[in-house]
């Protein structure tokens, strides 16, 4: 295992000079043929590098590799990728050419519907291994915007996310408003995310707007209140000029009351921001209901028409075990490792 810092250091070595390293990392994120380009690379790289290049190119794609592919009817398609160590993460291929990755081999959150946390954290993901899940995904179809919303907390293994966050802003060549970083809402995020060369826009995981609740259903997220992580975003995104996607998991008979949808409209209307409410994908091992359709849709429309921009999104591959964690969970369970966390200040 090793991060983008370490390749850039190996690459440093073979005598690559800051144009040679931004060529050879192109090739990889892009996924595009070594042969590809307006100079070929005998007459480009060092030779060195050059004699070293498939040798490596081998080794990088073999940070993530395809263990199974789940197509669904919308157009999505639920992947189940092996790291180099044997471990096992998500990453789904999205409509429009969206995908979303994983920052770490399970979750300490421990959020009560979601079966990523049911195991705590394994371990983290190195960036060249979250950068990997594009380059494996683009080998089967383009990528225009990658989500941090997969397996882990991105906020836990801050630098790798936002190192891998820079490559792909950059050599990746997706947009810095296509690249989406979703916390819970760790105060690290709010500080670390504008201090980038690359500034990718932000998801706030919300669920509820009461505190209480909010602490029961994410046991170990830090304790912001829900007002106190809107008010931090709102700073963001008027810093940055994207507005946050606050989201919502709709829990049939949890979060979906009158009470719910009263404190939403004092919490979110008149901040630049837009709420996705996406009803809960059913696990069978897990108590919590997703609520019908047509209630989901009214109680989009009735937020809408009260003035908090509301989108309604179903989460992508329901017809192939979409929850996230449920492929891994399926497969055989590899060995834990405990990866202390940096508290939150």
């Amino acid at each position: 295992m090793f991060s983008i810092a370490d390749l850039e250091q190996r690459l440093a070595a073979l005598g690559a000079n800051a144009a040679h390293r931004q060529r050879v990392m192109r090739h990889w994120v892009q996924a595009l043929p070594l042969t590809q380009g307006r100079r070929q690379l005998e007459h480009y790289l060092p030779h060195a590098l050059l004699a070293a290049l498939p040798a490596l190119m081998a080794e990088l794609e073999g940070l993530a590799t395809l263990v199974e592919s789940h197509p669904g009817a919308d157009g999505s398609a639920r992947l189940l990728v092996r790291l180099g160590d044997g471990q096992t993460v998500e990453s789904v291929l999205l409509p429009r050419d969206g995908l979303c990755v994983s920052s770490q081999v399970g979750c300490a959150v421990g959020c009560q519907f979601c079966m990523t946390g049911r195991d705590g954290l394994i371990r983290q993901v190195t960036s060249a291994e979250i950068v990997a899940q594009v380059a494996l995904a683009r080998r089967q179809r383009a990528v225009k915007k990658v989500v941090f919303m997969g397996m882990g907390e991105p906020s836990h293994n801050l630098e790798a996310v936002m190192e891998a966050i820079e490559v792909l802003g950059t050599v990746g060549n997706i947009g810095h408003k296509n690249l989406v970083f979703s916390t819970v809402g760790d105060p690290r995020v709010f500080e670390r995310l504008a201090r980038g060369p690359v500034k990718p826009a932000l998801a706030l995981s919300l669920h509820t707007t009461k505190d209480a609740l909010r602490r029961e259903l994410l046991p170990r997220a830090p304790r912001l209140t829900p007002a106190d992580i809107v008010d931090a975003g709102e700073r963001y995104a008027r810093e940055t000029g994207y507005p946050i996607q606050y989201q919502w998991t709709l829990l049939d008979g949890v979060n979906d009351g009158d009470d719910e949808l009263d404190a939403i409209v004092t919490l979110l209307k008149g901040k630049y921001g837009v709420l996705n409410m996406i009803p809960y994908n059913s696990v069978p091992e897990l108590p919590f209901q997703r609520p019908d359709w047509d209630k989901a849709r009214d109680i989009a429309r009735r937020l809408h028409q009260r003035g908090v921009l509301t989108k309604l999104r179903d989460s992508a591959g329901q017809d192939v075990d979409g929850g996230c964690g449920q492929l891994r969970a399926r497969a055989a369970q590899p060995r834990k490792r405990t990866v202390a966390i940096q508290p939150a200040r």
